[in-house]
């Protein structure tokens, strides 16, 4: 796997220079060589209201977001994982305020999820402890896979029950159609996970990037919003979380970074973290 630099030191060429690849380079600049609606899924965590220091770089938020508009498929998703700072006893609403650009730009608010966090250190003194992001999932149109992720047990499981419908007045309505309870149902849109260095990842390296989100959460929505053979995107891919697990579930896969250390650590990861997993699930 090749490492390809910024512009101006070599022509791109989609698509022999993008597909499986990690891309150093502005992701902006980057997603310009990609032609309109090819992308399939796109899952990323952006640097925001500077809570981290990913090695001194920023990036141009409202680029970006019209980049990904343009080369997404219609009824193509992007999984937009952020949150607030607090400065000064007032969150910032940094992750709103991206949510409806995205609207603004043409995409569909498809659903607002939370990443809940299971260990969270650091307690505030001040106010109740934040243990969540949001997981902002915008599509173009109707998302047009949806595998359901269905792990969540039902204590009714067995137990036959009639189908009810609650009315705009607030009185429920019988269908009169009756079913027997399953014994999972679909996942609801809060999803639990541990981070940190010993849980989001595998591949030991990849620690030295300074924001890990958890390899679950990303295998999680490409597994719920992609099939084999879609082609995921992660423009902002730090240590190649996303790639990883795309690849892992026979995706095809871009990512792109500024920092050439996180490229190279995403590079690493992928080629070892990669066989790693797959001999230990066989």
């Amino acid at each position: 796997m090749e490492l390809y630099q910024p512009i101006g030191v070599k022509p791109l060429v989609y698509s022999k220079d993008f597909l499986n690849k990690i891309i150093c380079g502005d992701c902006a600049q980057m997603m310009s060589f990609i032609p309109e609606n090819v992308i399939d899924l796109v899952v990323t965590s952006p640097p925001y209201d500077s809570l981290r220091d990913y090695n001194g770089y920023n990036f141009g938020f409202e680029n970006i977001a019209k980049e990904l508009f343009r080369i997404i498929k219609k009824g193509g998703v992007i999984v937009w994982i952020v949150g607030d700072a607090v400065i000064n006893g007032s969150e910032t609403g940094t992750s709103f305020k991206q949510s409806l650009f995205f609207k603004k730009i043409g995409l569909n608010i498809h659903d607002t999820m939370v990443y809940a966090k299971t260990n969270v250190p650091f307690p505030s003194l001040r106010r109740y402890n934040q243990s969540f992001e949001y997981m902002f999932v915008f599509s173009k149109g109707t998302p047009k896979t949806f595998n359901p992720i269905k792990d969540r047990i039902n204590k009714t499981a067995g137990m036959i029950e009639e189908n009810k419908i609650r009315k705009k007045d607030g009185t429920i309505k019988k269908s009169g159609k009756l079913r027997v309870t399953q014994e999972v149902g679909l996942r609801h849109n809060i999803w639990y996970y541990t981070p940190g260095g010993n849980n989001s990842a595998t591949d030991r390296f990849a620690r030295h990037h300074p924001a890990i989100f958890p390899e679950k959460l990303a295998e999680d929505h490409i597994l719920s919003w992609s099939n084999e053979g879609d082609l995921v995107l992660d423009p902002m891919c730090g240590s190649g979380t996303t790639c990883k697990m795309a690849k892992l579930h026979n995706r095809r896969f871009i990512g792109v970074d500024i920092s050439e250390e996180y490229c190279k650590i995403a590079q690493e990861r992928i080629r070892i973290g990669f066989q790693y997993e797959t001999m230990h699930r066989l």
